[in-house]
């Protein structure tokens, strides 16, 4: 059983970095069992991770299905925003997103459209929910769209400029990637010699 897991790629990658602390949804579970499995049965062996999953968008849904999860492999562009959009592409983006015939701006199950760009809004301004509803109280669906999509775009904007100073530095990227790795492989051999001993390989495996 144990060779099992040691013979799997993916569980190879998360026992290889101990020291994660903000873990994204989808990996949690998975993080828990794996550890757990060897932590009960040999001991203290691995950080118990603890997930950092923020109260708005932690799950963002397709602008154009909002009964859909926001993916980069969604055959309609215009349902996703990506870190790269540039700010044109991300407002035309958000102008076309499907809402419903409510004209209200409400925060409710049953707008799953305008519910998706209330939290979108929230995270990217962190106004909660009942304060975006009294700010756009009265005002319709354009409106709003619009103010999303700007929301967005001034939170991509740092982001963006940062990746285009970087991108014309390519020896400070190298070093980076150098340093991280010399770093991560220090951790891993640290915590894979800590598996291997609680195990029992042998020494010279080891």
């Amino acid at each position: 059983m144990i060779q099992s897991l040691f013979d799997r790629g993916d569980a190879a990658r998360v026992f290889a970095v101990d020291h994660i602390a903000d873990l994204v949804r989808q990996m949690k579970r998975f993080l828990i069992y794996n550890r757990g499995i060897l932590n009960n049965i040999y001991g203290d062996v691995f950080t118990v991770p603890e997930a950092y999953i923020g109260k708005a968008g932690a799950k963002v849904m397709s602008l154009q299905d909002p009964s859909k999860k926001m993916s980069k492999s969604d055959e309609n562009p215009n349902g996703s925003i990506y870190l790269m959009d540039d700010p044109d592409t991300i407002i035309r983006k958000f102008k076309r997103a499907v809402t419903d015939s409510e004209a209200c701006v409400r925060y409710s199950e049953e707008q799953p459209g305008i519910k998706n760009l209330i939290d979108i809004y929230c995270a990217c301004t962190g106004k909660t929910a009942q304060e975006t509803e009294r700010e756009f109280d009265q005002k319709g669906y354009g409106d709003f769209k619009l103010a999303v999509g700007e929301a967005v775009v001034s939170v991509l904007k740092p982001l963006q400029e940062r990746f285009a100073d970087l991108s014309k530095n390519k020896d400070y990227i190298d070093g980076v990637i150098k340093g991280n790795a010399e770093k991560a492989q220090y951790f891993s051999n640290k915590t894979l010699r800590k598996v291997q001993k609680k195990v029992g390989f042998p020494e010279k495996i080891r």
